[in-house]
């Protein structure tokens, strides 16, 4: 996958636009062209009937860098 209008390759970012908490779903959401309340709901869902979802949003929040500034 690559980005089309710069051919450089697609990249996940934390959202700095679109964020509740830190970024994640948003930036979840934009990656694969969802619609973030859509990630945002799947996402409460695994944490309330998987507690690891919680421990995968934690690491995700430290691991995926935050989306850079544009001009």
């Amino acid at each position: 996958m690559s980005d089309a209008s710069t051919g450089a390759p697609k990249r996940l970012y934390r959202s700095r636009d679109d964020r509740m908490i830190a970024g994640i779903c948003g930036g979840i959401a934009h990656y694969f062209n969802l619609d973030p309340t859509v990630v945002r709901l799947i996402t409460v869902v695994a944490i309330l009937f998987a507690g690891s979802a919680v421990l995968a949003y934690l690491i995700a929040w430290i691991v995926v860098p935050e989306e850079p500034f544009t001009a």
